[in-house]
């Protein structure tokens, strides 16, 4: 449920109203921009895209139940809160409600796992408080808008996704939540297109800091080199794995099947024992992300343990699914050269005979030939066993590794039917792509057939 009333919404806005006097004093249930999403007590709000209009759906979510519709054109007796420009009053609206709610706000960013850490914090944080959390990854110009109209009064804390793909971007949205705490996770290869370099991607990214006070700690990976030699000029928490980090695991080990993950975590003084219901090494570092925002945040140590345990994977990120007789890898949701590589390196850890299935790495920019084919290098290097692309530019992972057998396809449906041939009882295969590229198809057709 939205955290504002209709009413709220209008006087902030100084929108006008179309619809009967009485709904003003309800909250709407869920708010969309999908008018597909809409439902019974919706808040839908019209969007003017390059693709498409949103107010052109209006018609439609009216008579699926929506409370009202949010948007730039009167429609009289229609329950329409009706603005000059709907964008500039979201975001109007989420400067309101964020200041009206003084809680801490942790903001994180970085250019892999994001999601992943935010989940993790949220399952830290409502180890004691209430918390607030973007849904899915709406976490640009337009998704965090959106998800702050469900901040609401109850709420003790909130943890923001915050994500770019062009220069400007993260001010832009830095100034609606102004954290008190951001979390870097890494900078690496990712949208390179438009910002060109990791120097470029660090600018960026530290710009979430823009609308933060100079006393607003950062919390980062001290594993990560960029991050690890800059200077913020602010209190700085380092987590990972290595000595020179403030929080960091020791004694990693993962049960039988990889399900679970099990570590010490060291803290000054401080050392507890830490239980991570995922796979893979890079959930380790979503974790003591987590951590050290408990920490600095007051949370005892059980408190902190439990919120890690209470993790649940979320979308098709890392999904590990015992399909029969093989073990299927579902990490379809994003793919650059850091990810696809921690991935491989994690799958290399479970038994079996190792099979990459693998899409287009997008947004990588003028060089994104050589990143797949320095891809390819790391499978042939690391001893995958076989390798199945399908995608324009996933065919270069092939010339990186010319001898491992498998193959690349011009469609999913033939690439599927390799899969169905190829796949044995004890094999471990990982499906991986950019979200465009829509490998979920692929793991679908997988589970449909196995």
């Amino acid at each position: 449920m939205t955290g504002m009333t209709l009413r709220e919404i209008l006087a902030v806005t100084g929108g006008s109203w179309c619809g009967e006097e009485a709904l003003l004093d309800r909250r709407a249930l869920n708010v969309v921009t999908d008018s597909r999403a809409a439902g019974e007590g919706s808040l839908f709000i019209a969007i003017r895209g390059e693709r498409t209009d949103g107010h052109r759906y209006i018609p439609d979510v009216l008579k699926k139940g929506a409370l009202a519709v949010f948007c730039e054109e009167a429609a009289p007796g229609e329950p329409r809160l009706v603005v000059k420009d709907v964008m500039q009053a979201l975001h109007t609206l989420t400067s309101w409600n964020r200041q009206r709610l003084p809680i801490p706000y942790v903001a994180v960013t970085g250019s892999v796992g994001k999601t992943t850490a935010k989940e993790m914090i949220f399952a830290v944080l409502s180890a004691r408080h209430l918390t607030f959390k973007t849904p899915g990854s709406l976490n640009g110009q337009l998704g965090i808008p959106v998800a702050f109209l469900s901040l609401s009064e109850e709420h003790e804390a909130a943890v923001v996704e915050m994500g770019i793909s062009l220069p400007g971007e993260m001010e832009r949205i830095a100034r609606i939540v102004r954290p008190d705490m951001a979390v870097f996770m890494n900078i690496t290869d990712a949208h390179l297109e438009a910002l060109h370099s990791r120097e470029g991607i660090l600018r960026e990214k530290e710009s979430i800091l823009s609308a933060s006070p100079a006393y607003a700690p950062v919390v980062i990976n001290g594993d990560d080199e960029m991050l690890c030699n800059h200077d913020f000029g602010r209190p700085t928490v380092r987590f990972g794995l290595g000595k020179n980090c403030d929080v960091r695991a020791e004694g990693i080990r993962a049960n039988a099947d990889c399900t679970e993950q099990y570590c010490t975590v060291v803290s000054g003084d401080r050392s507890f024992e830490l239980t991570i219901p995922a796979y893979g090494n890079y959930m380790v570092y979503a974790a003591l992300a987590a951590v050290a925002v408990g920490m600095a945040l007051g949370l005892t140590d059980e408190e902190i343990a439990a919120g890690v345990a209470a993790y649940e994977t979320v979308g098709h990120r890392s999904r590990v699914l015992k399909i029969k007789d093989f073990t299927l890898i579902d990490d379809c949701y994003n793919a650059n050269p850091t990810a696809n590589r921690a991935a491989v390196s994690s799958m290399l850890q479970l038994p079996g005979r190792h099979i990459c299935v693998l899409g287009d790495m997008r947004e990588m920019g003028e060089n994104s030939h050589g990143f797949h084919v320095e891809v390819g290098h790391y499978l042939a290097e690391n001893g995958v066993d076989m390798l199945f692309t399908q995608g324009q530019e996933a065919a270069h992972f092939h010339e990186g590794a010319p001898n491992i057998p498998g193959g690349h396809f011009e469609s999913k449906r033939e690439l599927a039917e390799a899969l169905k041939a190829a796949i044995r009882p004890g094999d471990v295969v990982l499906v991986k792509a950019s979200r465009g590229a829509a490998f979920e198809d692929v793991v679908a057709a997988i589970q449909s057939w196995a």
